[in-house]
């Protein structure tokens, strides 16, 4: 043993050279914008090597307990004892398991030389019986599971943020409750009134989705245990001399340890890849969500409606200094993008998967699995920014209301003119004719909506002329957007209900800064 870490060190030290220049600076090397610029420091943490690595050593010494406490005697308290004091993975030990890798060409090899170096007691015992992927794949269910409870969290606080929002914008016209009419799009044209709140509230609605799809696939997220080589146990088998209840023993405790409920009921020499897809799915669901809100603002932004928050000293443009460009919005609206991809990467590493397994299901996830949640942890952090410092111009949707309000209070004048006799199919022939004309004169001559003038001086419409006045009231014609708000996002609705056990953090956390 101490002539393995003579050689380690002696490699150590013919490696420097080497690492020297990328020591230098971490502008000389490629960076990832995702871990420099938009993600938090928690979601890069638990990603990084250290966090990785250490979870390894975490599972070697669950296994090694395992099987002492089922009876292997050749593991002493002496080798637990050790591997115990060493299980967060130094620098140094970093050092040794690279110089080891680059003459093995086997990186859970290398680690398991360079936990020997700390723990030698625990040398010959370290993986006994298991095959790479017991760190491996074990390891990757523990970041993803911890990775989701991050982002369920992140997830709450948006919600919490644009129900608030959505609760926000009403006030009290004569003792009953109302909320900002504004215009609708349906086609990208305006259309029937909603409220300011009521679009809120279908943003929450879709984040309530993503919720519940993460929630379910965290709480079904099984561990895949130790299952030797094709998944039949076989080298755990022998080490119990034959007995097959403490192959079942040794995954309870695993599972235990480790806070999960039970292994998957079938492994081949990974956990089925098929589970990576439904994480992804769960995962990349916030993604079209995200962007299809941060779309939503970009649209209401140029409209000059609503703006995301935007600094004294921002700056919007290079060239054009008084632009307010949604810069906010447009980042998670890319970064989404990129998440929505992940699916159908991970659906092709499950489909080549040959038989029990084939490498080349390595080197992608490795990308692919820290991506995916640092993606959304960025995505997340930059909504939370968002909805929680909207800016809304309320003049300036009023005034986009009364633009359209005439076009909108058509299809009650004829019911109105119905009601007071007249033929419906005329009705509605009149007033398609002056709508016509009226959009003639906004679209051709730039002027103002003159529909209702037309209206009041077509004899046609004489019994109705005395109600134009009350039938331009925008607040007629938001239909029930404020009583669906109120119960969906008001106390005791399902917003408030699902909230509740997240309460701690969206109380104690306060609104995520963007770093750049």
């Amino acid at each position: 043993m101490v002539d393995d870490d003579q050689n380690a060190q002696k490699q150590i030290l013919e490696l420097q050279p080497e690492l020297q220049p990328i020591r230098a600076s971490m502008f000389d090397t490629y960076q990832t914008s995702l871990t420099t610029r938009y993600c938090s420091v928690l979601m890069s943490t638990l990603f990084s090597q250290r966090s990785r690595h250490s979870i390894w050593r975490m599972l070697w010494l669950h296994l090694a307990e395992g099987e002492r406490a089922l009876g292997v005697e050749n593991i002493t308290v002496e080798a637990l004892d050790e591997m115990r004091a060493h299980l967060q993975v130094t620098d140094l030990d970093f050092e040794i398991a690279r110089a080891e890798e680059k003459r093995r060409r086997h990186d859970v090899m290398a680690h398991v030389h360079a936990f020997g170096v700390v723990a030698p007691s625990a040398a010959g015992i370290i993986h006994y019986g298991a095959t790479s992927c017991f760190v491996t794949d074990n390891a990757e269910l523990i970041l993803m599971r911890d990775a989701m409870n991050l982002l369920l969290n992140r997830i709450a606080k948006v919600i919490w943020n644009l129900s608030s929002f959505s609760l926000k914008w009403k006030s009290t016209h004569a003792n009953i409750p109302v909320e900002e009419p504004t215009l609708a799009y349906t086609h990208l044209q305006a259309a029937q009134l909603i409220t300011v709140g009521k679009r809120a509230a279908q943003w929450v609605q879709d984040l309530m989705l993503d919720l519940q799809s993460m929630e379910q696939v965290r709480s079904e997220l099984k561990f895949r245990g130790a299952q030797g080589t094709t998944g039949t146990q076989a080298s755990f088998l022998e080490i119990f001399k034959g007995d097959s209840s403490k192959c079942d023993k040794l995954n309870e405790l695993l599972c235990q340890k480790s806070g999960f409920p039970g292994c998957y009921d079938v492994s081949t020499q990974t956990y089925t890849r098929k589970v990576d897809l439904i994480v992804a799915n769960a995962v990349a669901g916030l993604g079209a969500t995200a962007q299809k809100i941060c779309g939503d603002i970009r649209h209401l932004a140029s409209w000059k409606e609503i703006e995301e928050p935007f600094e004294e000293s921002q700056i919007g443009s290079s060239a054009m200094a008084y632009k307010r460009n949604p810069m906010r919005s447009e980042r998670v609206y890319s970064l989404a993008r990129e998440l929505m991809s992940k699916p159908a990467s991970f659906a092709n590493t499950l489909s080549d998967q040959w038989a029990e397994r084939t490498l080349d299901d390595s080197a992608i996830r490795r990308i692919d699995i820290p991506e995916m949640f640092l993606l959304a942890d960025a995505i997340l952090l930059g909504l939370d920014n968002i909805t929680d410092g909207l800016v809304v111009y309320p003049k300036r949707i009023q005034s986009r209301v009364q633009e359209e309000l005439p076009f909108m209070i058509t299809e009650s004048i004829i019911m109105r003119m119905v009601a007071q006799g007249a033929s419906r199919q005329e009705a509605h022939e009149q007033i398609r004719l002056l709508s016509q004309q009226a959009g003639a004169v906004v679209k051709i001559e730039g002027k103002p909506n003159d529909l209702v003038s037309r209206i009041r001086s077509t004899d046609f419409f004489d019994p109705i002329w005395g109600e134009l006045d009350h039938m331009l009231n925008a607040e007629s014609y938001i239909g029930r957007s404020v009583e669906i708000v109120e119960r969906y996002c008001g106390a005791g609705g399902p917003v408030a209900k699902k909230l509740a056990q997240y309460m701690k953090y969206i109380t104690e956390s306060g609104t995520a800064q963007l770093n750049i």
